[in-house]
């Protein structure tokens, strides 16, 4: 029995911070932000009371509207995030708390960018497995709270959000997550892409602080040279693997980073853009969250309908990178 998406949610804030506002923060302009990455604007929760648990369960309570169930169904929550309100208790627990699913375990998954599809197939075993019925599984992050908003090459690139669905075994044979393929470099990703305090390696101290440690740092270039390949490559594998072909791919699903990452990985899926889901325009980069957004949306467009093949692909640091065939039930 394989494990269906049978609801779908999305939170983002309100905030609106556009590249008309970079140009009064940094030495940069919209043309040059809108043609190397495709951003025109980025969401941004804005109160500093409110972390990446707020937004997660803000999604949690639509997913148990729009299925019409109660929170004491849910037997498992995953959150996907890198930025959590704190290192413990986990992020997932404090949703669980916050909607009152008295029944259900929970646990934070941390795979960056990657973190929502890692989550999904991870939240699919627990339903092929017999030991869950109803899996929710949440992508969000508060990339504000670790953006340096004095650097260019990464504070253009990120924006706040969440977004998550409810997995359950589906109804017939052939249809939810169909197959994935999923993969980590610790090797050659560690150092590219990281922020470098706030972890057991370099507590927070007077000195992390004063060097900047506890935001994100990124090549960008190595970052970008491998992104390309990496999701490319494994959106194909996903294809030859299951027999799909361009034409019986309906959407492509990306993470997203960088419109001309996406279109790579089209390029090489034998697909035109107007099968590939966007929005990078306006959310930017929100990292675990930027999926199930994009899911979210064509749910809320009704562009799913049973029977739409999807190929959901991701990459993030680790690196980690990967993709999710899925058949809409």
């Amino acid at each position: 029995m394989k494990a269906a998406i049978t609801t779908t949610a999305k939170y983002l804030p309100e905030e609106v911070l556009s590249n008309a506002d970079f140009e009064r923060m940094l030495d940069t302009n919209d043309e040059w932000i809108r043609t190397r990455t495709g951003i025109r604007e980025r969401r941004i929760l804005k109160d500093p009371e409110k972390a990446t648990s707020y937004m997660c369960t803000e999604v949690a309570r639509q997913l148990l509207d729009k299925r019409g169930i109660t929170a004491e169904e849910i037997d498992l929550i995953i959150v996907a995030t890198m930025t959590p309100d704190m290192s413990f208790p986990a992020t997932a627990c404090l949703v669980q708390g916050n909607i009152g699913a008295n029944r259900a375990w929970g646990f934070d998954l941390s795979a960056a960018c990657s973190g929502f599809v890692y989550g999904l197939y991870t939240g699919a075993q627990f339903i092929e497995s017999g030991n869950c019925r109803k899996v929710m599984v949440i992508g969000a992050d508060k990339m504000s709270s670790i953006i340096d908003f004095t650097d260019r090459a990464t504070a253009i690139l990120f924006g706040d959000g969440a977004a998550g669905v409810i997995l359950e075994p589906a109804s017939e044979e052939g249809y939810g997550v169909l197959d994935a393929r999923l993969y980590s470099d610790g090797k050659n990703g560690r150092e590219h892409l990281l922020m470098p305090a706030g972890g057991s390696l370099h507590p927070s101290s007077h000195e992390t602080i004063d060097k900047r440690m506890h935001y994100i740092r990124q090549d960008g270039k190595q970052v970008f040279k491998a992104a390309v390949t990496s999701m490319a490559d494994v959106a194909e594998e996903i294809m030859q693997r299951n027999g799909l072909t361009g034409d019986s791919i309906d959407w492509l699903v990306p993470h997203q980073a960088n419109q001309r990452i996406i279109q790579a990985t089209a390029d090489r899926m034998g697909i035109g853009m107007e099968k590939v889901m966007m929005n990078i325009e306006y959310y930017g980069n929100t990292t675990a969250a930027t999926v199930p957004i994009c899911l979210a949306e064509l749910d809320e467009q009704k562009k799913l309908q049973k029977g739409t093949n999807l190929v959901l692909a991701s990459f993030g640091a680790g690196y980690t990178w990967g993709a999710i065939y899925v058949r809409w039930q």
